[in-house]
C-alpha cells in the first residue's frame, strides 16, 4: 500500500501502488537506455556486463529467493548454455540467434531433468548435488580439449558487426527488462502463489492440492533456461569462453548480489548486481580480496537489514515519507 502521508498528498485520485511501481519502473527503464549517451565505451561494458548479471541474478532469485530451492549450478548453466551456442553456430554454421535459443532450450531441458533427480532433496543436499553438477560440468568442458579448447578458450562469433559496446548494452537491457516484467507477471500470477507455498511449507502447498513435483521441475527449467540464454548472449558479446569463467567464484557472486541486493523482491537482485559488478571493476586491482569485501559487507548489510539494500531502502523512503 501507498504510505497514509503519500496517499493524503496525492488526493482523492491518487494512482494504485501497483501503477506506481509500474511508473518507477518505466523511469528507471527509460533512465537505463538514455545512460550510454553520458558515458565512455569502458563504463558501457561494466554496465553491459551488470545487465548480464541482472538476468542471472534474477532467475536465481525466482529459484532460491521465490521457491525456496538452493541451487549452486546457475553459472554452470549459463556457460553450458554459452558453449551449446557457440559450437552450433561454429560446427553446425547456424545463425548466432538460432545458436541462443538452442542453448537456453538445452539449458531448460537440463534444468527440468535436474529438478526431477532433485526433488526429494532438502537445503544442503539439493546445493550439494548442483555444485556436483557444476564442477563435473566444469571439468568435462575443460578436459575436451578437441570440441572446446579447454582452459585455451574457445573463440565465439560475434552477436553484431560492432566495435562499440553500446549497441549490446542495449540488447542486454531489452533482455533484462523482459526478463524482471515477465518474471513480475509470473511471480503475480497463481503460479507465484504456489511457488511462495512450496517455499513456505512444501507439506502443507501439497496437502492443499499444490502439485510440487510438476512446480518444482518447472522452476528449476526455467531459471535454467533463462541462464542458458543469457550466458549464449553473453559469449557472442565477449566472444571468447573459457571454463575459468565457470568456477564457483561466478555462483558466489550471484549469490551476494540477490542477497545484497534484497531476496524475494523483483528490484532486489537488479539493484545489488548493478553496485556488486561496479564494485568489483572498482575493486578488480585487489583481486580476491575483493571477494572478502563483498562477503563483510553481506554480512553487515544482513546483519543491520536482512532484507538487504531494498530494505534500506525502503525505511530511508517511509522516513522520508513521515518527515514531508
Amino acid at each position: 500500500m501507498i504510505p497514509l502521508g503519500w496517499a493524503r498528498a496525492l488526493g482523492p485520485g491518487m494512482p494504485g501502488a501497483s501503477t506506481v511501481r509500474a511508473a518507477g519502473a518505466a523511469a528507471g527503464l527509460a533512465a537505463a537506455a538514455l545512460l550510454p549517451f553520458a558515458l565512455g565505451s569502458y563504463p558501457v561494458h561494466v554496465l553491459t556486463v551488470a545487465l548480464y548479471y541482472v538476468i542471472l541474478a534474477s532467475s536465481w532469485n525466482l529459484l532460491a529467493g521465490y521457491t525456496g530451492l538452493f541451487s549452486l549450478a546457475h553459472h554452470a548453466l549459463a556457460g553450458l548454455g554459452g558453449y551449446t551456442s557457440a559450437l552450433l553456430v561454429l560446427r553446425a554454421g547456424i545463425p548466432v540467434p538460432l545458436g541462443i535459443a538452442c542453448g537456453g532450450i538445452l539449458t531448460y531441458a537440463t534444468g527440468y531433468a535436474m529438478g526431477a533427480l532433485t526433488l526429494r532433496m532438502r537445503t544442503l543436499y539439493l546445493a550439494l548435488a548442483t555444485w556436483a553438477f557444476a564442477e563435473s560440468t566444469r571439468v568435462v568442458i575443460s578436459m575436451e580439449y578437441g570440441l572446446t579448447r579447454g582452459d585455451l578458450g574457445l573463440a565465439v562469433p560475434k552477436l553484431l558487426a560492432a566495435t562499440s559496446p553500446r549497441p549490446y548494452y542495449e540488447v542486454f537491457l531489452a533482455a533484462a527488462a523482459a526478463t524482471v516484467a515477465g518474471l513480475a507477471i509470473l511471480l503475480r500470477s497463481r503460479i507465484g502463489y504456489r511457488l511462495r507455498a512450496i517455499r513456505d511449507d512444501e507439506g502443507v502447498a501439497r496437502a492443499v492440492g499444490v502439485n510440487t513435483v510438476r512446480w518444482k521441475r518447472f522452476v528449476f527449467a526455467l531459471s535454467s533456461g533463462i541462464a542458458g540464454a543469457a550466458g549464449a548472449i553473453y559469449g557472442h558479446y565477449i566472444g571468447l569462453l573459457s571454463p575459468v569463467g565457470m568456477k564457483f567464484d561466478e555462483m558466489a557472486l550471484v549469490i551476494i548480489m540477490v542477497v545484497l541486493g534484497g531476496q524475494r523482491t523483483l528490484a532486489g537482485p537488479v539493484l545489488g548486481a548493478a553496485v556488486v559488478e561496479v564494485a568489483s571493476e572498482a575493486l578488480r586491482a585487489y583481486g580476491q580480496i575483493r571477494m572478502v569485501v563483498f562477503a563483510l559487507t553481506v554480512l553487515a548489510v544482513m546483519r543491520i537489514y536482512p532484507s538487504g539494500l531494498m530494505g534500506i531502502a525502503r525505511a530511508m523512503a517511509r522516513r522520508w515519507l513521515a518527515a514531508a
